[in-house]
């Protein structure tokens, strides 16, 4: 699969974008046109959300078709499908890590999610027992009365109710897998933090941005900021090219 059209000798990178829990691949419309007037090539992979190896073996199925240099950019529980998928990645230049998750081996999403003050999804979750073959567990779903005001609260009433009823579950597995490895220990990373974000405090993401080295970028913005901000997610990433890439 040829994903990057362009003359490889122009080295513009395929730009990777990983969706998170509760939200899906539109969820990165606008960051996407955004890339796109910038001539770079753009994929918005669809996350299973089924559990963390699983979820970052199929991504790096994706990457590793990819001609040429790679940017992957993970918005919240994508971010650490995008940590595990990447580590090891020799096309790899960059991670772009947006209100989101960078764990170290042996950590959930669950549980750095739930080491910092502030968050207030949890209690907005319901579980839905379901089965797929030998597979069972609980999907979890925000409840849609609440989703607006603990996921994207700076996004319109219309577009929250939209992003609420089209919202993607994850298995609660998924935020109890434990990762193995970390591609942030060895490519270059950056960060958006959210500061108004209830699904991933503020804090959490700071801790997690420092002690991997990643160039940090604050912003007053809800964990839905690739909806509400585009431009500013846009901007990380195309920072994050230049810096890697030039």
């Amino acid at each position: 699969m040829t994903v990057n059209a362009f003359d490889p000798a122009a080295d513009k990178p395929t730009i990777v974008l990983v969706h998170g829990a509760f939200a899906e691949s539109s969820s990165w419309n606008g960051v996407v046109t955004r890339l796109q007037s910038e001539g770079l090539p753009v994929l918005a992979v669809a996350n299973p959300l089924r559990g963390l190896a699983n979820d970052a073996e199929y991504l790096r199925g994706v990457i590793d078709q990819i001609d040429g240099p790679v940017v992957v950019a993970g918005h919240s529980y994508g971010g650490s499908v995008a940590s595990e998928a990447t580590a090891g990645a020799d096309n790899v230049r960059a991670l772009v890590f947006v209100a989101s998750f960078l764990l170290d081996a042996g950590e959930s999403t669950g549980e750095l999610a739930g080491r910092f003050p502030g968050g207030e999804l949890g209690p907005a979750l319901t579980p839905i027992p379901f089965s797929a073959g030998a597979v069972s567990g609980d999907d979890l779903y925000i409840q849609q009365d609440k989703f607006r005001e603990v996921f994207a609260a700076d996004v319109s009433d219309d577009q929250a109710a939209l992003m609420a009823a089209t919202q993607r579950p994850i298995a609660a597995a998924a935020l109890e897998d434990s990762a193995s490895r970390a591609g942030w220990k060895t490519i270059p990373s950056w960060t958006l933090v959210t500061l108004r974000d209830l699904a991933v405090p503020a804090e959490s993401q700071r801790f997690m941005a420092e002690r991997a080295s990643s160039h940090a970028v604050e912003i007053d913005a809800s964990h839905a900021v690739t909806v509400s901000e585009p431009g500013a997610v846009a901007d990380l990433i195309l920072e994050a090219v230049r810096e890697t890439l030039r």
